[in-house]
């Protein structure tokens, strides 16, 4: 579970305009950043462009999912993933989004034009706290409590299996020992009864 990317976009017009966002491209060799980067910015203006206000959509590109959510006060929050649940990934989208438009005022988010115009600090720490996806929504965290738990249960369940395959093998042992007893019993008793002595 990863997140590559978090940014925000004025969706009003064409080209989007990045107002902040952030990268974690550890992952990524020193030489390739700069083309991560920018195909991520790339493509999540394009994304953000697409989503209309009030819709949250995922869009899956390559390897990475990228999740948006547009406000209805023309701006659109998105994420760039791998392997993180949608859920956490959206619930990151609703947090960000509420505290930006709680401490930008509409009317410098409508006069922003170039990239970067609107500094948003907060934006880094959400990268930074929103890597475990556990800390993102309680859903998430029950969720793979939910998977951890069900691992245990089918590793139980097949060692009882094994057992019940185990019992039914010494249940068909004992019957065979059991025939066998019969039928030494019957021979020893033919045996016996040729060899009486008067």
């Amino acid at each position: 579970m990863k997140l590559y990317y978090i940014g925000i976009y004025k969706n009003t017009e064409q080209p989007a305009v990045q107002l902040c966002g952030a990268h974690e491209l550890s992952d990524f060799s020193r030489f390739t950043r700069d083309q991560y980067k920018n195909f991520m910015t790339m493509i999540s203006r394009t994304v953000a462009e697409r989503t209309k206000p009030g819709q949250r959509q995922s869009v899956e590109e390559q390897d990475y999912i990228i999740h948006a959510y547009a406000r209805s006060e023309g701006v659109c929050g998105v994420v760039i993933t791998k392997d993180y649940p949608p859920i956490a990934a959206h619930s990151v989208l609703s947090k960000l989004m509420d505290q930006f438009l709680s401490e930008k005022p509409i009317a410098t988010i409508n006069a922003a034009r170039n990239d970067g115009d609107i500094p948003f600090p907060a934006i880094e720490q959400y990268l930074r706290d929103y890597q475990d996806a556990n800390n993102a929504s309680s859903i998430a965290k029950i969720q793979q409590e939910l998977d951890e738990t069900k691992i245990v249960l089918h590793k139980a369940i097949d060692s009882v299996l094994q057992r019940g395959e185990k019992l039914d093998d010494l249940v068909a042992k004992s019957s065979d020992l059991s025939a066998q007893s019969k039928m030494f019993y019957q021979s020893a008793k033919k045996q016996n009864s040729c060899c009486l002595v008067m």
